[in-house]
């Protein structure tokens, strides 16, 4: 059987002697698109930096693509998007291509130059984003949308295996939020990357991931959209810690 890109065991994390995570059991299979749904402060952006290996547990084990995470080295399977939209410098002198450029930096090392193979690449990654006619804008001119589009292709460019993606569509207009989903699906089918995406949006996370995740200080809820969609309101108010009302989305 094909290892997990993600196995978290027995995780737990406390800031400050504040309990932010609890018992944390669930793994990520390969080429899956899976939604991480809860409240603010339900310990979601923790588990991300677990993921990434920027804080450690304070107990339980953390496998990336079958290694102990105090032992993987090649974080180059492993892109991140954080949330951008609404805080990017607009006066950030950058093109779209030098943007993108970046991320093959921590591939190639720093004090390497750029071959014609690499250029090519990064154009080819900005073209798989539809973004090919913005290469050279001022990345500070584009719109949140294209702008998130620009940050997951400089996460792309070094052809990771994981796509993690910490609310990627806040202050990105509702036309941009389809194109955006439609470009993960792409991601996802064609390219078999796995994503793990971090939202508040409920409705639109059930219509597109293929696993979805519950966190709330503990994992409350791991399965698909379908088995999702069966949990009642009162279900969903002891899972957010407030009363919740379900709301149908018509498409």
């Amino acid at each position: 059987m094909e290892e997990p890109v993600v196995s978290m065991k027995n995780i737990n994390y406390a800031y400050e002697r504040k309990n932010v995570l609890n018992e944390i059991n669930f793994e990520i299979p390969r080429g899956v698109f899976m939604g991480v749904l809860g409240p603010n402060g339900g310990g979601k952006t923790t588990l991300i930096k677990l993921i990434l290996g920027l804080i450690k547990p304070d107990n339980g084990n953390i496998r990336l693509f079958g290694r102990p995470i105090e032992k993987f080295k090649d974080w180059s399977k492993i892109g991140f998007v954080s949330q951008k939209a609404n805080s990017f410098n607009k006066g950030f002198p950058a093109t779209v291509y030098e943007v993108v450029s970046m991320g093959l930096t921590a591939k190639i090392g720093y004090l390497k130059l750029f071959t014609v193979k690499h250029k090519h690449k990064v154009l080819q990654t900005i073209d798989q984003v539809g973004m090919s006619d913005y290469a050279y804008e001022n990345v500070g001119n584009l719109s949140g949308g294209q702008q998130q589009r620009v940050f997951i292709a400089r996460s792309l460019v070094s052809d990771p295996e994981l796509l993690i993606l910490d609310e990627p569509t806040v202050g990105v207009d509702q036309e941009n939020v389809r194109k955006f989903y439609d470009l993960l699906h792409h991601l996802n089918d064609e390219h078999n990357i796995t994503l793990l995406l971090v939202t508040h949006d409920t409705g639109t996370m059930t219509e597109h991931a293929t696993d979805i995740v519950c966190l709330n200080k503990t994992l409350h809820f791991h399965g698909d959209p379908g088995e999702y969609k069966t949990l009642t309101n009162k279900d969903l108010s002891q899972f957010y810690g407030h009363p919740v009302n379900i709301v149908a989305h018509d498409h």
